[in-house]
């Protein structure tokens, strides 16, 4: 047997088992709101395995949590960079957008995750609220028949007269 060879299939299975147990870790603490420590084993796995989109979704909900919105973002869209049909970077993009304030994007990247994920999916629900909110807030859902707020000023007598 080569020895480089068996040398380099040993360092790329200790490699594979670090990107592995410090994805899982960033799970976990994901899981339990220690996003700094997430956002530390997640930038690990990043450094080894730099093309994982799922680490880099991982590591944006990790930046929501620590209200690093342009970290977050940032990280969502490498990921969709990668993998266009991350439903999860989509989400987390949407959160990130309405962070800031910017509902016409975060409308977008959620009408883009409830488009790709699954039925069962149990964030979907969230997700239609989120839309429904958000519209709210843009004044989208008002009584059918019921005037606007900008027609009901322009409609008033002192603005006929104008």
């Amino acid at each position: 047997a080569d020895p480089v060879a068996a040398s380099v299939a040993h360092t790329n299975a200790q490699r594979a088992r670090e990107v592995r147990e410090r994805f899982e870790q960033g799970v976990v603490m994901l899981h339990a709101k220690r996003y700094d420590e997430a956002a530390t084993a997640l930038q690990r796995v990043l450094a080894l395995a730099p093309h994982l989109p799922e680490a880099h979704v991982n590591l944006g909900f990790a930046w929501l949590g620590l209200q690093q919105t342009q970290r977050a973002q940032r990280s969502f869209e490498t990921a969709l960079g990668m993998r266009g049909e991350q439903a999860n970077a989509y989400y987390g993009l949407a959160i990130a957008y309405e962070q800031r304030g910017e509902l016409e994007p975060a409308l977008g990247a959620m009408r883009s995750y409830l488009h790709l994920s699954r039925a069962a999916d149990a964030h979907r629900v969230r997700a239609r609220a989120a839309l429904w909110e958000w519209e709210e807030r843009l004044g989208r859902h008002r009584l059918k028949g019921a005037p606007s707020p900008a027609r009901t000023m322009s409609s008033s007598p002192a603005g006929a007269a104008k």
